[in-house]
């Protein structure tokens, strides 16, 4: 049995992920009201913000759950650890899905509260296209591989600082701006903003997550077949 009771668990994964959203979406709003003419510099002020909020979340909550903030993150520690009983449970997966989720479109709802925007606006910036989808691809399972890595070769005191740096990082290097994460991408959904993705484009982003999620954790299988130290990947996040 997990020592901190499920519901503190899955607070801590709503919360985390709201936060990590309305970073994701304020920075966003922020960004195109300071520099309405530069592209550019509007990415690279949502992924500087984005970088250092999670940072600073993962080191909040990850004590409580794990500070996850992705179902990709939780099905893969669910898969890793279901042998040894050191990831998660299918309830906790299930249940830790769910308050992501429910926690970034919480999350996107407040973004838009504070720039005194309507509550929810679904975005209608279409992001279809087989290049993007790729670029989903490679910023999931580069995720996947750098969070597991780090707790198979007893380095997830790290974690938090490696991550930020990886999103942060990613935002350039990827053609879709890493979202990385299906419970953010349907979150983003609901700001019609900087930072938001039509609804009719959330399904391909989610597919190709999916498709990230397996060869992420095919490439740390193959890379580092056991742990180092006994780490609970639980304890690491995204």
């Amino acid at each position: 049995m997990h020592p901190i009771a499920l519901w503190r668990r899955l607070l801590a994964e709503f919360a985390g992920t709201a936060l990590l959203v309305t970073a994701v979406v304020g920075s966003g709003i922020m960004a195109a009201t300071l520099s309405p003419d530069d592209v550019g510099l509007q990415l690279l002020e949502n992924s500087v913000a984005t970088a250092f909020a999670l940072g600073a979340l993962i080191l909040t909550f990850g004590p409580v759950s794990g500070a996850h903030f992705n179902p990709v993150v939780s099905a893969a520690d669910w898969f890793l650890g279901r042998r040894t009983r050191t990831g998660l449970t299918g309830t906790d997966l299930a249940g830790y899905a769910a308050a992501q989720t429910a926690g970034a479109i919480a999350g996107s709802i407040l973004a838009n509260l504070m720039f005194d925007l309507a509550p929810v606006t679904f975005s209608t910036k279409e992001r279809t296209a087989g290049h993007l989808w790729l670029g989903e691809v490679v910023a999931t399972a580069g995720l996947l591989l750098l969070i597991f890595a780090l707790a198979r070769s007893g380095r997830a005191a790290v974690a938090p600082a490696a991550v930020g740096g990886y999103i942060g990082a990613a935002y350039w290097f990827t053609s879709s701006t890493s979202f990385a994460n299906p419970a953010v991408t349907v979150g983003r959904a609901f700001t019609d903003t900087f930072a938001g993705i039509a609804p009719a484009s959330v399904a391909g982003f989610v597919v190709a997550q999916v498709v990230g999620l397996f060869l992420g954790i095919g490439l740390l299988l193959a890379l580092y077949p056991t742990a180092v130290q006994s780490v609970p990947t639980e304890r690491l996040s995204s």
